[in-house]
């Protein structure tokens, strides 16, 4: 049985008519959420800001390595000949000086330090018989000693003797000045990375002893006196160039364009656009809370809410202490 041409006509305008109220109906729901619920979102989102403060201060970048302290002059007296101990002058622990007398044997032999040092051991008593070469007395130097670190080939490069450095001694907390004293260019151990034997002299306190570990920092470039901000407070624009965020006289937000020079693992020298003292504003994150879809639309339809603007007061950057960073440098003092 054939369908009619009206009923066919009849059939199509009302599927034309439901699709047209399923588009009304779309758009207004579409109209609805931007018209009621997206304002509502945007008023409820808050932005977070820290605010961190420029200073005056020295940033230096910095080589850092591993190191053990070890003593230079180290020496066990041994008899020329065997023979007896006639007479024993000296006491371990005393203090003494080069060519002052230690031992005398029955042989006629009168051992004497060689160098300024301490009496650390005497492995004999008067009376005793030694062997020839047998071990009477040890003198050790614990006041000049030397730091030996192991650098690989990457850096071996950039020391070179008499360059300056800082040795930390890491259980005391100790640290002295010094330089590099010797630079062995003969590889020591294997492995596929070569590793160079370097040492650095020092004078040491009394609490320093040999086998102790130590930091050698061998500073690089350096700004001394120079306007210092921590790295996070800066923003980058498209074209890569530095900026920050402040507040002008009317307590809006500006980016405040800056040239940064020298900058390590944790803050950047500013050579224009700061000054000492100057606060400036880094954005932490954006959100806009938890309100759902449907809550919004009803508290909207209902008489509407509050809005918040950007908290200006979060976190403050504290500045860090004075003295040289680790491996890439450090940062020191601000007034």
């Amino acid at each position: 049985m054939m369908t009619s041409p009206v009923k066919k006509k009849k059939k199509r305008f009302r599927f034309l008519k439901k699709l047209l109220i399923w588009a009304i109906v779309l758009l207004l729901a579409a109209g609805a959420f931007f018209l009621l619920v997206l304002p509502k979102l945007e008023a409820g989102a808050t932005t977070t800001y820290n605010s961190y403060t420029a200073r005056i201060g020295t940033i230096s970048n910095a080589l850092s390595f591993s190191g053990s302290i070890q003593v230079q002059n180290n020496e066990t007296i041994t008899a020329g000949a065997a023979g007896t101990v006639r007479q024993i002058y000296v006491a371990e622990g005393e203090k003494v000086v080069r060519g002052q007398r230690l031992i005398r044997l029955s042989t006629g032999e009168t051992v004497k330090a060689s160098f300024d040092g301490e009496v650390n051991q005497i492995s004999v008593e008067v009376g005793d018989d030694v062997n020839a070469n047998g071990s009477l007395i040890q003198i050790v130097d614990f006041e000049k000693m030397e730091v030996s670190m192991r650098v690989d080939e990457y850096s071996i490069s950039d020391l070179q003797l008499g360059q300056e450095c800082r040795i930390t001694v890491t259980a005391l907390g100790e640290t002295f000045e010094s330089r590099i004293s010797h630079i062995n260019r003969i590889p020591s151990g294997g492995g596929n990375t070569a590793y160079y034997t370097v040492t650095a002299e020092l004078t040491v306190s009394p609490d320093v002893l040999p086998g102790m570990a130590a930091t050698v920092t061998i500073p690089q470039e350096e700004a001394v006196d120079s306007v210092i901000l921590n790295k996070n407070a800066l923003s980058f624009g498209r074209d890569n160039s530095a900026y920050v965020l402040m507040y002008d006289a009317n307590q809006t937000l500006q980016q405040v364009p800056v040239t940064v020079g020298l900058d390590n693992d944790s803050y950047v020298e500013i050579t224009s656009g700061l000054k000492d003292g100057d606060t400036v504003y880094a954005q932490v994150a954006s959100s806009t809370g938890s309100t759902s879809l449907f809550s919004s639309l009803f508290s909207n339809m209902g008489g509407g809410g509050s809005s918040q603007t950007p908290s200006r007061n979060s976190q403050t950057n504290r500045t860090a202490p004075g003295g040289y960073g680790g491996y890439g440098g450090g940062y020191g003092g601000g007034r």
